[in-house]
């Protein structure tokens, strides 16, 4: 592959996953969820099902312990998630989300289903099951960090 189809691959990609990121947070917005950013997003996908402490957060999203705790403090601020003892370690929190948290994450849930069916539009039903199953088989299946 040439560089330029490398980088006409990378481009698409990119542009892909920004648009669906934009059309997710728009249709988030959409549903009566005002306030959040598309970073909250990607700290629900770790905090679902289970929680996760501050640290595993920071982890997730590819950012210092610090900044994952100011987002905690954020989402607490704003009703999407709630400190609790953990389970299995005294000295830790465990940050878990919402029923607020739950309902945003199926709005979001809805969001891509909706962006995604458009694809379908272009690509067939058959194209689009195609292009996830391409794209599984690439992707490192590893966290995304956001962009703040």
């Amino acid at each position: 592959m040439q560089n330029s189809e490398a980088m006409a691959v990378s481009a698409a990609l990119l542009a892909a996953a920004g648009e669906l990121t934009r059309r997710i947070h728009e249709g988030v917005v959409a549903r009566g969820f005002e306030g959040v950013r598309p970073a909250h997003g990607f700290a629900f996908t770790r905090l679902a099902p289970d929680g996760a402490t501050v640290t595993e957060l920071a982890g997730h999203l590819r950012v210092t312990k610090q900044a994952a705790s100011q987002l905690v403090e954020e989402l607490v601020r704003r009703g999407y998630v709630e400190r609790r003892p953990h389970p299995a370690d005294a000295r830790a929190r465990l940050v878990v989300l919402t029923e607020a948290g739950w309902a945003c994450t199926r709005a979001a849930e809805e969001a891509a289903a909706d962006a995604v069916a458009e694809w379908a539009d272009v690509l067939g039903e058959g194209g689009v099951a195609e292009l996830r199953d391409r794209l599984l088989r690439i992707a490192s299946g590893g966290p995304i960090r956001p962009v703040w």
